[in-house]
């Protein structure tokens, strides 16, 4: 498993860390393009249905979490990163700074032609993390990951046999 230093905007190393992967039958620039599509994702993103925002680094976007089984929560998020075809990275916070604050990666990681592992992780700090760790953040929003990484995995592969000749 990689190390991932957590950012300037960040501060010190994270409290708690959830992280998934997925190998993809696609190239990274499909799964780029569905990932950083934010109009499209009602129609894949079970986890995150709705992003609203433009795709630059500074950014502030408003983005809808909804965990498989729980209501969705809103959160305005701040971009942190966006390396093409590589990474996109946000930092967000549960209702006030030092509560719950989590930094988003959504990674993408060449594995050979036509093929990726997509990672997804979030580190988590703050007051309440201990609190909610074992009861939502390391179960519902792990599933919300997963459930993500699933419904990418089917749409990018699908998007790359169809441009097959």
């Amino acid at each position: 498993m990689a190390v991932y230093p957590a950012t300037k905007a960040y501060g010190t190393a994270a409290l708690r860390e959830l992280f998934t992967r997925i190998e993809i039958r696609s190239p990274a620039e499909v799964v780029w393009r569905i990932l950083t599509d934010l109009e499209g994702y009602a129609a894949w993103n079970p986890f995150i249905p709705e992003a609203k925002g433009e795709l630059r680094v500074g950014a502030l976007w408003r983005i809808k979490i909804q965990p498989h089984g729980r209501e969705a929560q809103n959160y305005r998020v701040r971009i942190l990163k966006i390396e093409d075809s590589k990474e996109l990275r946000w930092l967000g916070h549960f209702h006030v700074r030092g509560l719950i604050d989590g930094e988003h990666v959504f990674e993408i990681r060449p594995l050979g032609r036509d093929r990726i592992e997509f990672i997804q992780l979030e580190y988590f700090r703050g007051l309440l993390v201990p609190l909610v760790w074992k009861r939502f953040l390391s179960t519902h929003l792990r599933n919300g990951f997963e459930a993500l990484n699933q419904s990418l995995k089917m749409v990018a592969e699908r998007s790359s046999e169809c441009r097959k000749p």
